[in-house]
């Protein structure tokens, strides 16, 4: 389903609250998925997924390898039967302000993170929503 058909969905906002690990999908310059677990927050009234990392990681090389545009990706999360799995366009950020946003939504999910000089932000935005909740 599209972003604005399930934005205001209240289980699907809870269960992307609720502390749990991710996966992140990004794509290789060779075709072959790149899957890790990572820590992911939804902001839902930007429509937007973060994750943070460090800059040398495999999926930032990978997304910025897709060029300005982003990179298609998917990250997704899975509780028993329920899982949801979120599609969208991925940017990597290395604005402090934008590194700031993404560390202060991972402390409101996870806890606070480390300082670490290397951070960056992935942001993916959404495009369309998979899941059964």
């Amino acid at each position: 389903m599209r972003w604005d058909e399930v934005a205001g969905n209240p289980a699907l906002l809870e269960f992307w609250t609720q502390r749990r690990v991710c996966s992140l999908t990004t794509v290789r310059p060779d075709g072959r998925p790149h899957t890790v677990a990572v820590g992911a927050t939804l902001d839902p009234e930007a429509g937007v997924v973060r994750v943070i990392t460090f800059r040398s990681s495999v999926k930032v090389a990978n997304v910025r390898a897709a060029g300005p545009g982003g990179a298609p990706v998917s990250v997704s999360q899975v509780d028993g039967g329920r899982w949801s799995t979120v599609e969208g366009v991925a940017r990597v950020h290395e604005e402090p302000d934008r590194v700031a946003e993404a560390e202060r939504w991972y402390a409101q999910r996870y806890r606070e993170p480390q300082p670490n000089p290397e951070r960056v932000a992935i942001e993916i935005t959404v495009r369309s929503v998979l899941g059964r909740l």
